[in-house]
């Protein structure tokens, strides 16, 4: 069946009669004898839109009829009910935007480099097909973008025109086919691009090519198995460069420089993070060095020392004072970490007051971790309870000595 939508994709509104409304989990499924909601298909997502005053949101196609799915526990329709469809027009052009560039970029590539589109994606954001290639090129990317937009200023027109499946144009070769669902039923629909290609689709297009407005290919996501090349049409560039500039102001006050100076800027401030990332290292270092060296002094050794710092995650300093302290039976209780409260934990000791006191202080500073022999490790992300666990282990020391 060819549905209301799939007739007059710019139709945003129209009024069928229910014929079944059967409850399903959650709901209820409706059907009407046409629809002006989009089922979803040929990879496009389903229309969104209202059903009287009911929000539906999700729309499938089982054989010959458009499934709307309706929450909630209480009937919406009866059989035989006259309901308006209002379809979410936003929504709906953006597919069409997408799903027409689609059409074009894949024609392209087929005509100019051979490339067949094995499979495409539109998601909220982003879309993008799957070439039969190993790589595209930049130079590739550009001559495509260049003779889509191309055809768009000429404002080549897109016909969609109803088929039987014993029609002769449909095996002509030249109308093509890049997969039909297995279930498909009735007259096939077939877009056209003037000049560029035929090829069968059950999805929602635009009637000329200068709606699509302008097409965008951006980045080549490759792996063993796919080429993925991804792009945006209409609208989406719009909203994409809307987002670029924003950014593009914040980068300016932030560097105190305009745009043909950000990546000079930021490549300065790079090189001087990295600078004071390696003072900073050394210091760390030099500073746990002198920490441990004032313990290895202390003779007779405390029962237990400890060391709790809150100048960021990085774990060198208790990794650097572990190596060079001197343990005896001195019980250590090292942290480190920020004011989030998240950090590291690392207890150095006898293997039997790390037994005893290992969980207990993970526990307290609700962390992960495990000990083994005279050490205990964790990720922790309560530092405020450090005060806590210096009372236990005060309170196990003075036990074991009375």
């Amino acid at each position: 069946m060819v549905f209301k939508c799939q007739e007059d994709s710019f139709l945003k509104e129209y009024s069928s009669k229910c014929v079944s409304c059967e409850r399903t989990d959650g709901g209820f499924n409706v059907v009407f004898e046409d629809t002006v909601l989009f089922p979803e298909g040929g990879g496009q997502p389903s229309d969104r839109g209202w059903l009287n005053e009911h929000a539906v949101n999700v729309i499938f196609r089982q054989g010959a009829d458009a499934i709307h799915f309706l929450e909630g526990e209480e009937q919406p329709f009866q059989v035989g009910d006259q309901v308006t469809q209002k379809v979410n027009w936003n929504r709906r052009f953006d597919h069409m935007q997408q799903h027409s560039g689609q059409h074009l970029i894949t024609a392209i590539f087929d005509r100019e480099f051979g490339f067949n589109t094995r499979s495409w994606w539109l998601g909220t954001d982003d879309c993008y097909v799957d070439l039969d290639a190993k790589d595209v090129s930049r130079k590739q990317l550009e001559t495509v973008e260049q003779i889509c937009n191309q055809l768009i200023v000429d404002c080549t027109p897109v016909n969609v025109k109803v088929y039987q499946q014993d029609d002769p144009m449909l095996k002509s070769g030249l109308t093509r086919t890049r997969g039909l669902p297995e279930d498909v039923c009735g007259p096939l629909r077939v877009v056209t691009i003037d000049g560029i290609e035929s090829n069968m689709c059950c999805g929602t297009h635009v009637k000329n090519l200068a709606q699509l407005q302008v097409i965008k290919l951006f980045n080549v996501e490759k792996s063993k198995s796919k080429c993925l090349v991804h792009f945006l049409v209409g609208g989406r560039v719009l909203r994409k460069l809307t987002e670029c500039y924003e950014r593009e102001v914040q980068f300016t006050n932030l560097l105190n420089g305009g745009p043909p100076s950000h990546v000079d800027l930021i490549e300065k401030l790079q090189s001087t993070l990295k600078s004071a990332q390696k003072t900073s290292k050394k210091l760390t270092a030099e500073l746990a060095s002198l920490e441990a060296e004032k313990l290895n002094k202390i003779d007779p050794k405390p029962r237990f020392y400890a060391i709790n710092r809150l100048d960021g995650n990085d774990s060198d300093f208790i990794n650097v004072f572990a190596r060079l302290v001197t343990l005896t039976d001195c019980f250590l209780f090292l942290t480190n970490g920020d004011e989030s409260g998240k950090g590291q934990l690392l207890l150095l000791g006898n293997p039997k007051d790390i037994e005893q006191l290992g969980d207990n202080i993970c526990k307290l500073l609700e962390g992960k971790g495990k000990g083994k022999g005279t050490r205990f490790n964790a990720k922790v992300s309560k530092l405020s309870a450090v005060a806590e666990c210096h009372k236990l282990i005060e309170q196990y020391f003075s036990s074991k000595a009375d």
